[in-house]
């Protein structure tokens, strides 16, 4: 791996959860966001073809208001976004003219699967993607992961041109035996690759873990937020490209920069310290959803999940039951409740994480539908 990737600064700005106007991105603030990423010292921008507006936004706030070389772009190929394979491979074209970019520094294949793996194989991408690199529509390849450290290691035996690796991986799912943050990371580096952290905070989970988790940071560092132990602890993991936060409001980035402009690993009491809110948050009972609206899709009922989960939460990790009886009243007000599951389960099929979400939803509505 060049010299040039690994000198890459170890914070990302993930472009899937912008500020938003009503429903259009804000795109004045997202301009400022991305001023303030550059002048900091930043270059890694990730976004993907099927983040609703996030490549036409990423355009009009970075790529036609700064020089080309002065960042990089990550954009992704989705498989299941396209039923056949000259509709996938045309994806790229469709996201250089979005973006405007002329080429991607790093071109990822979307949320790679068990139950969609064989798919990329069947339309030819990654024969394809290798061939667009040479051509210099792209400069370097990967995928994004949400499986076993089995397929992840057969995947990099069978493609050993593949340049870095995307996976989950913050301190509460390090050891979850559905995400497998450790076991896939080990695997990845195994390979010689570098990584790109997605999820580093866990949707926004741990900017607010468990009370016990905020109090042992607390009196460690007063002055420091939970989303910041979370960030450094994976960038402080060796072969690690970048870690991605997908930050949706300018205060969000001035926190972010506040720590990782002059970053600095943890030391061996912070290291402890995580240690001990790894252990607490293994025995919490919230559900690990990272709101990524991937199950929502194609939900037939439009149960707004993530959301509902989010109220949810507030309950099974802070006792907070007013707080998230409040929420899911708020977010349901449509009238699309967690008891209007069918237990269809595509859902299911769709998850990343690997939520029982048929299950958690009944959990949900017991609780919260008194």
């Amino acid at each position: 791996m060049t010299n040039e990737l690994k000198d890459t600064p170890k914070l990302g700005f993930g472009l899937m959860r912008l500020p938003r106007k009503g429903l259009a991105i804000d795109i004045e603030q997202t301009s400022q966001m991305v001023d303030m990423f550059l002048d900091a010292g930043f270059t890694y921008f990730d976004t993907a073809f099927v983040y609703p507006g996030s490549e036409p936004a990423t355009k009009k706030a970075l790529v036609e208001r700064h020089p080309r070389e002065s960042y990089t772009l990550a954009t992704k190929l989705n498989i299941t976004a396209a039923p056949t394979a000259g509709m996938a491979k045309d994806e790229l074209k469709k996201s250089l003219a979005r973006t405007g970019a002329r080429y991607i520094d790093f071109y990822l294949l979307h949320a790679i699967m068990g139950n969609n793996y064989k798919k990329f194989e069947k339309f030819g991408i990654w024969d394809f993607v290798e061939d667009q690199k040479k051509k210099g529509r792209i400069k370097h390849y990967g995928f994004s992961f949400h499986d076993g450290p089995e397929l992840l290691d057969k995947l990099l035996t069978e493609h050993p041109g593949v340049d870095f690796v995307q996976l989950q991986i913050n301190y509460a799912d390090w050891e979850n035996k559905s995400v497998t943050s450790r076991a896939n990371y080990e695997v990845a580096r195994k390979h010689g690759k570098l990584i790109t952290v997605m999820e580093p905070v866990k949707g926004g989970t741990l900017a607010g873990p468990p009370k016990e988790v905020q109090e042992l940071f607390h009196a460690y560092d007063p002055d420091a937020s939970a989303a910041s132990w979370a960030i450094r602890f994976v960038a402080s993991l060796d072969g690690i490209l970048t870690v991605l936060s997908g930050m949706s409001n300018v205060a969000q980035m001035e926190n972010n920069l506040s720590y990782m402009k002059n970053f600095k690993p943890l030391n061996e009491e912070e290291q402890k310290i995580i240690q001990q809110a790894q252990r607490i948050m293994g025995n919490s009972r919230t559900i690990p959803c990272t709101a990524c609206h991937y199950c929502t899709k194609g939900c037939p009922m439009q149960i707004p999940i993530p959301e509902i989960f989010a109220a949810m939460n507030k309950q099974l990790g802070n006792g907070q039951y007013d707080a998230a009886a409040a929420d899911y009243a708020k977010v349901t007000s449509q009238g699309h409740r967690a008891s209007n599951c069918i237990k269809c389960k595509q859902c299911e099929n769709a998850c990343p994480q690997h939520i029982k979400i048929t299950e958690c939803l009944e959990q949900c509505a017991e609780t919260l539908e008194k």
